[in-house]
């Protein structure tokens, strides 16, 4: 219920100054995105006045021990409110970071209840259960729907309300997408037509996808699409139990800054790849270009924008890729706002669904991963996994390889 998540968000404004999220994959991702997308780009470096009161915002989404430790030692638990986020309960990553977390809030002679906020499962599950036990604040994940599809459900929307994002604009645009979509002619359904020109050009031999946006705003948006159209069409079997092994790969890219990095590679190289350039025709600020002197190389850059320069390197792309061969279209946002972005990702979310079904594969589990996390959780000793921790000691005999230390 988006009342009760706005009631929190109001609960806990100036109580803390950090918000930090523990998550992994789509318990973080989509945030990430929004954060990016919709606050400051320094956000964590502005004063708070300046940010309105809102808290900073960190979100874990690795276990690597430097970072989180290097955090974690400089931080203020007192005045940190961390979001434990994790459908199952039972997630290796994150639980193993809730325990670290709430170890140093506990040494700290803090509440865990003041400071440690769930979102689970509404009803099974070891974090729900924790909840239960300690009085944690708690947020349903509704149970049909997967992590690469939970950033409009609490996992994204109650962190964001916490630092004072528009989460009833998110919804608003999400709602008005998707009404449009159903209103409208299937020759007029933007996810439809996405799903259908990449499924076409799929079986051409277009196996990547290559999502570049025009905004530094919505690079994690991309990050964002990559684990969408990865976990969603990576499927070795179809519906019908048939090995299949399809799926296209997903590409980020970032332009302008790509150009000077990835397009040498698109324009010229292999003819795998299929774009789908994203551009924001207003980005919310101008920035003119001082003119130099008039004999200068320089002199046509004065009297523009960076604006329209950045308009016109986008068109040369389209233009570079096009002259090249190489299948291209464009979605364009009017602005960076909370209702376009909700839009781009029902865009992306209804089109991966269709491509799901001209694929004839289940675009909503996730077996590869499920046995990747069967092999971690063997190694770590948890109980019932024995089996598959002899399998794989008895695999890796003799096949590592040993990278020597640095000579200098």
């Amino acid at each position: 219920d988006l009342s009760d998540i706005l009631a929190f968000a109001r609960s806990v404004r100036g109580r803390y100054d950090d918000v930090a999220v523990l998550g992994i994959g789509g318990s973080a991702l989509g945030l990430i995105a929004l954060h990016t997308a919709l606050n400051h780009p320094f956000h964590n470096l502005l004063p708070p006045d300046s940010r309105g009161g809102a808290p900073r915002l960190f979100v874990f989404d690795n276990i690597d021990p430097f970072v989180l430790d290097a955090w974690l030692s400089g931080c203020d638990p007192a005045r940190t409110l961390f979001f434990v986020i994790s459908k199952s309960g039972t997630t290796a990553e994150t639980m193993a970071q809730y325990l670290v977390v709430r170890e140093m809030v506990e040494r700290a002679g803090l509440a865990p209840a003041e400071h440690i906020v769930a979102i689970t499962d509404p009803e099974n599950g070891e974090l729900r259960k924790i909840a239960r036990r300690d009085g944690l604040t708690a947020f349903p994940i509704p149970p049909g729907v997967g992590g690469r599809f939970s950033v409009l459900t609490p996992v994204g929307l109650a962190p964001a309300a916490a630092v004072g994002m528009d989460v009833e604009g998110l919804l608003a645009g999400a709602g008005d997408y998707v009404k449009a979509v159903l209103e409208a002619p299937l020759a007029d359904n933007p996810s439809l037509w996405l799903a259908c020109s990449l499924f076409l050009l799929y079986l051409k031999g277009y196996r990547n996808h290559v999502m570049m946006p025009y905004s530094s705003r919505l690079r994690d948006a991309a990050d964002w699409y990559r684990q969408l159209w990865a976990e969603s069409l990576g499927k070795r079997l179809d519906r019908g139990g048939r090995v299949v092994e399809v799926g296209p790969t997903p590409i980020k890219a970032l332009g302008v800054t790509d150009q000077h990095s990835q397009v040498q590679l698109y324009v010229e190289g292999p003819r795998d790849k299929a774009f789908v350039i994203t551009g924001v025709k207003d980005h919310g600020r101008t920035v003119e270009i001082p003119a130099p002197p008039p004999d200068s190389p320089l002199a046509y850059l004065g009297g523009h924008t960076l604006n329209e320069l950045m308009a016109a390197e986008m068109t040369g792309t389209i233009v570079a890729l096009t002259d090249a061969g190489r299948p291209n279209c464009l979605v364009e946002l009017e602005e960076v706002s909370p209702a376009a972005v909700a839009q781009l990702f029902m865009l992306w979310e209804l089109a991966v669904a269709y491509m799901g079904e001209l694929l004839d594969i289940d675009a909503y589990d996730q077996p590869g991963v499920e046995a990747g996390k069967r092999a971690a959780y063997a190694l770590m000793g948890r109980p019932g996994f024995q089996a598959e921790a002899e399998r794989i000691r008895k695999s890796r005999r003799g096949g590592g390889i040993t990278v020597p230390r640095p000579l200098v």
